[in-house]
């Protein structure tokens, strides 16, 4: 499995796409649109399918 993770795309609480990592942390980032610094964190996966 590859290391490289993707990026959000746009801000969750403006929508806005200006985001920069920021250095608040691992998985941090910064919307320069809002103002806000966000983190993005992989919690798992669900223990059973999900029915289409």
């Amino acid at each position: 499995m590859s290391e490289t993770r993707s990026v959000p795309l746009y801000c969750p609480y403006c929508g806005e796409e200006d985001l920069r990592p920021s250095e608040a942390g691992h998985g941090a980032w910064e919307c320069h649109a809002c103002a806000r610094v966000f983190s993005v964190k992989f919690t798992g996966l669900l223990s059973r399918g999900v029915a289409r």
